[in-house]
């Protein structure tokens, strides 16, 4: 059994071999025609070119005698010509392409039109000369065999007329317009024209339209054939612009109730687009009496005679019912919205009562068919919202919602991720309604909706938590349950993909979150798998984006002991981090510090870490560092910060005598001659750094915001619990004195108040202030999420001081001296922050020895009265 096994396995390769074998032997064979493909040396005798004839005399031989792929090239040299000599250049060369063009391919003739319509974009000469030296050309070529060749000289001279003045499109191209849109001419010679009557019917005044144009598009709208009068229809817009209202009703109107009525379905559909986009220039009257018949109708024979037009009438629905809004009796109204309703569903759902067995196979052309009309419904869903009124939402158009936000194709969902922000806005306090959607297409498998829906996300759970009547501070956590986990899984889909792009954007709007949910939640939820990816992933833009948004998740982290954690871990785990790619990320992530945090948080905490990379191992992270530096030296003040500038000084004279690198030398000692003409900011306001002064100090004040916020909810907690404990002691100890004696009671009753009085004025003082730090933390982060707030200081000295006098005595020095080290702004800046540390240690400690004074004075009354009681 086992040698059988064993040599069958070996046939089977073998055969698999001689199926390689033979492949590699056809690719052989190919190869062959390569070969053979190779210039014989009188085929490169011919391509060669004297290196001593000057640029113009070149394209002159190429053309004269070169082949075509010389000539072509020539051709597409053309503007650089223009540009260096143009007279030169119009007197022999374009004479020579001129003839080459007559007997030209396809391909010079497509790079001659582009060539052409370059020289005119970049004016290298005057429109005069232009018009008399390429415009003749453009005409010649205008009526090529080749349709892709004629529409491009097309183009070309649709631009031109654009930029000619009146009597020359006179007198060069609408005279002989006239016999080019005879029925005699040729089929493309009159959709040419069709397309050049569009573009002249604003550049002339309304009555010579009237006279010399309105009759060649009166004879070209009746052609015999329907390519004529479709291209014929779709240019009626742009003359209805040009001729005005009253000319618009009496000539155009009429010619387009026949073009609708037309046999060629090609061309009902242009009439109905082209009514479509001219209901602005119709009065009431017309729109009831002409436009909605005819709409009508074509919504009747969409479903029954005339599928070809359902598309179109699924893209242009929700313009149509906004535009004859005014008009629409409450029935109507209700039928526009039920035939939306249909073509939302349209394919997936049984029709006319037929059951599955009775419904015949759609064909593919009908299933794509269906789909566009389904992401056109998608597409015009934000339209039909105002066509019902948002008030209306959960009653009308709730259920097309869900349906479209489920369908089963991809581009419709897709669709509705992008208009997803759209409809938010629109719905305003009835966003609610839509957030179970929203967590939805968050979960969708398809990553093309993630990304659509990713593009707005923070303006979306901006409304979500913001928009709703009954959704504040407290609640917005549980107003959308499951929000977190489509975040999560969100990331993680994305991250687990090839489309790092998609990756980068979700990373990049995830720092909103700070202004959605809880500090705790983004530190359990998402702090730490920033981290994981900084340190994981293999994609340069992902970790970057990974580490701002775990930035900003610091910036905002409410508690100093995970803030702590965080740091610590970025240190250790990138700044001193084996792989020399995680400490490049380190510098990355310094950057990004500096950026979002004050200077003083910086030179607190990464200063140093950032310096002992001078003696990094590996070249390109010194290098890196090196480039850092000027920054590095602009978070620094003077005196405060000497201590770190002589450091700095030390660490680049150390890098000036032992690097051994030559790249990174040459760097070091470009660095060092920027970091001399740097001039170090002091601790004082200057009138140069003011701006830059002002914001970081607002960073600095917001920044000792959440170190008071932290320490006013301790003591809230704190106090919450000793006045449970205080007010159950009151209540065992009154109901023991009470049978006593009464005078006990009464001496009770007397000193309770006053004590409990002078705890509720404190806790009211408190609670202001925890309402101001919350305040804060609610509002630091404002739509444009990339960027902190530059929001106006609203506390002033008084406030400041008085809330940090209200602190513990012993605990809030400690947490603002050990967690975020404030430099002295000077008089001129924000008097929230005195002048200088030693300033404010003196403060400080004044302030508690009057809040020391009180306790004693208060422990020494509460004696008194014991010792009367007793």
């Amino acid at each position: 059994m086992h040698p059988i096994i064993i040599f069958s396995k070996m046939d089977f390769s073998q055969s698999n071999l001689f199926g390689y074998i033979e492949d590699l032997q056809e690719l052989t064979i190919i190869e062959r025609p390569v070969r053979r493909s190779l210039k014989t040396p009188e085929e490169i005798e011919r391509l060669t070119v004297d290196e001593e004839l000057s640029d113009i005399e070149r394209a002159v031989y190429l053309l004269s005698s070169g082949q075509d792929i010389q000539g072509t090239s020539v051709v597409a040299n053309l503007p650089v010509l223009m540009r260096q000599n143009p007279a030169d250049t119009l007197r022999r060369v374009l004479p020579k392409i001129r003839e080459v063009l007559h007997i030209a391919g396809v391909e010079m003739q497509l790079t001659a039109a582009v060539s052409f319509l370059t020289v005119l974009q970049e004016e290298s000469v005057s429109i005069h000369t232009y018009s008399h030296s390429f415009l003749h050309i453009i005409l010649q070529n205008l009526e090529h065999r080749d349709a892709g060749v004629s529409n491009a000289w097309l183009e070309t001279l649709l631009a031109v007329i654009e930029a000619l003045p009146k009597e020359t499109i006179r007198h060069e191209i609408l005279n002989p317009l006239v016999s080019k849109a005879q029925l005699s001419q040729t089929l493309q010679s009159r959709l040419v024209s069709c397309k050049i009557m569009g573009k002249l019917a604003n550049k002339f005044e309304a009555h010579i339209i009237k006279r010399e144009i309105l009759p060649l598009v009166k004879s070209l709208c009746q052609d015999v054939e329907y390519e004529v009068r479709t291209c014929m229809c779709r240019q009626l817009e742009h003359i209805a612009q040009g001729i005005g209202t009253e000319l618009t009703k009496t000539v155009v109107l009429p010619e387009l109730i026949e073009l609708a009525r037309d046999e060629g379905s090609s061309v009902r559909l242009a009439a109905f687009e082209t009514l479509v986009n001219l209901l602005d220039m119709f009065d009431a009257d017309d729109r009831s009496q002409t436009v909605l018949p005819l709409v009508k109708s074509f919504c009747e024979k969409s479903f029954k005679a005339d599928e070809s037009i359902l598309v179109s009438l699924s893209f242009h629905l929700g313009k149509l019912c906004n535009g004859l809004y005014g008009i629409f009796t409450p029935e109507q109204h209700l039928r526009f919205l039920e035939f939306y309703k249909k073509l939302s569903t349209l394919g997936l759902q049984q029709e006319n009562g037929h059951n599955d067995n009775q419904l015949q196979l759609q064909t593919l052309e009908q299933e794509k068919k269906y789909i566009s009309v389904r992401k056109n419904c998608a597409y015009n869903f934000p339209a039909m919202i105002v066509f019902v009124d948002p008030k209306n939402f959960h009653l009308e158009l709730y259920s097309i919602f869900f349906c479209l936000c489920h369908d089963p194709e991809v581009p419709v969902r897709y669709t509705m991720a992008i208009s997803f922000y759209e409809v938010a806005k629109l719905l305003n306090s009835g966003v609610y309604a839509i957030h179970k959607e929203l967590v939805t297409l968050l979960q969708d498998e398809s990553l093309e909706v993630l990304d659509a829906l990713v593009g707005h996300l923070p303006e979306i759970l901006e409304l979500m938590i913001n928009g709703g009547e009954n959704s504040g501070s407290e609640s917005k956590l549980l107003s959308i349950p499951d929000l977190i986990p489509a975040l999560t899984t969100a990331e993680q889909r994305a991250a687990t993909s090839l489309k790092w792009r998609t990756h980068e954007k979700l990373l990049q709007k995830y720092a909103c979150l700070p202004h959605i949910i809880s500090s705790d939640q983004i530190y359990y939820r998402f702090l730490h798998r920033m981290l994981t990816i900084i340190l994981t992933n293999n994609v340069l833009p992902v970790q970057k984006a990974a580490a701002r948004t775990l930035c900003v998740y610091l910036r905002y982290n409410r508690k100093q002991e995970q803030r702590h954690e965080v740091i610590q871990k970025l240190i250790e785990q990138l700044g001193q981090g084996k792989s020399y790619w995680n400490r490049l990320r380190f510098l990355d992530t310094c950057e990004f510090i500096m950026e979002l945090f004050s200077k003083s948080f910086f030179c607190k905490y990464f200063f140093l870490p950032v310096l002992e990379l001078t003696h990094d191992p590996v070249a390109n992270v010194r290098m890196k560092l090196c480039y850092l530096l000027p920054k590095v030296k602009s978070t620094l003040k003077i005196p405060t910060d000497k201590h770190l500038l002589q450091q700095l000084e030390l660490c680049i004279r150390k890098l000036l005598c032992q690097e051994k690198d030559k790249d990174v030398l040459t760097i070091v000692k470009r660095t060092v001659l920027e970091l001399d003409r740097m001039e170090i900011s002091v601790d004082a306001f200057q009138k140069r750094f003011y701006e830059n002064d002002l914001l970081d100090q607002e960073k600095e004040r917001q920044e000792h915001l959440l170190l008071e916020m932290e320490q006013l909810e301790k003591e809230k907690q704190q106090n919450e619990g000793r006045s449970a404990n205080v007010n159950d002691k009151m209540f065992e100890k009154k109901r023991r004195d009470s049978k006593t004696s009464s005078v006990l009671t009464k001496s009770i009753t007397l000193s309770v108040p006053g004590s409990s009085s002078g705890t509720s004025t404190g806790k009211e003082d408190k609670k202001s202030k925890l309402v101001r730090s919350q305040s804060f933390s609610t509002q630091a982060l404002h739509p444009k999420y990339s960027n902190i707030d530059k929001c106006p200081n609203k506390s002033s000295a008084t406030g400041y001081t008085s809330s940090v006098s209200g602190m513990g005595k012993s605990c809030m020095l400690s947490f603002s001296d050990d967690s975020f080290r404030s430099h002295s702004t000077g008089n001129s800046g924000n008097s929230a922050f005195p002048s200088s540390s030693s300033s404010r240690n003196l403060f400080n400690s004044a302030d508690q020895k009057n809040n020391g004074n009180k306790e004693s004075q208060s422990r020494k009354m509460s004696i008194k009265n014991r010792k009367s009681n007793s």
